[in-house]
């Protein structure tokens, strides 16, 4: 598998350099990809999202961009301190969109472990959650059985910024990071783990 890593993109980027990938994937130009990057702060609202769960537009005076996404989900956010990690995989063999979604979990939930994280999923929704709050966001689509989007692990961002949307259009379900656990993790230590666990998912590497 492909790695890609950015510091820090802006969303409009990241989606263009997906969408490139897919293609690439599509002619076999390329192989499968995991990217990880981060994104200023920002919203983004899913196929399945309504954009009055976008409450304001701005926190604590810093204003929060909104973008739609034709990923699946609701809406979420995205900040510094979040681990973004787009997994770009050839479903073509498989056709099976289920099992990766559960696979993109799994993977987290190893991580996780790592951390001596206890993750789980929960019946509420797709993706990963500790003692009832939501730790990472899970949303991909998927062109021609090539997948694309992916994962937001919460490592340290400001929480507070989730205040502004109904996440996941759940307003009761709050959300949590690894820092929030007491847990002083870099985002290079968590990198590592991804990609040792994406071997074992995906059968690569």
């Amino acid at each position: 598998m492909q790695i890609i890593r950015h510091d820090r993109q802006e969303y409009p980027e990241s989606i263009a350099e997906q969408e490139s990938l897919v293609e690439a994937i599509l002619a076999e130009t390329a192989k499968s990809t995991l990217i990880f990057t981060e994104h200023p702060p920002l919203y983004t609202i899913g196929t399945s999202g309504n954009e009055a769960d976008v409450l304001t537009h701005s926190i604590d005076g810093e204003s929060i961009a909104v973008y739609p996404s034709g990923r699946g989900g609701e809406v979420t956010y995205h900040g510094p301190g979040q681990l973004i990690c787009y997994v770009l995989a050839d479903l073509r063999n498989s056709q099976d969109l289920h099992a990766h979604v559960r696979r993109l979990e799994e993977m987290i939930i190893c991580t996780l472990a790592e951390f001596d994280i206890h993750a789980e999923r929960n019946s509420r929704g797709i993706g990963v959650w500790v003692e009832g709050k939501k730790i990472a966001a899970v949303g991909v689509r998927c062109r021609k059985w090539i997948t694309f989007h992916g994962i937001a692990l919460n490592i340290k961002p400001n929480l507070r910024h989730f205040s502004g949307i109904v996440p996941c259009g759940m307003s009761d379900a709050p959300v949590t990071s690894m820092q929030a656990l007491g847990l002083d993790a870099s985002r290079n230590n968590v990198e590592q783990a991804i990609r040792h666990h994406s071997t074992v998912f995906f059968n690569q590497g």
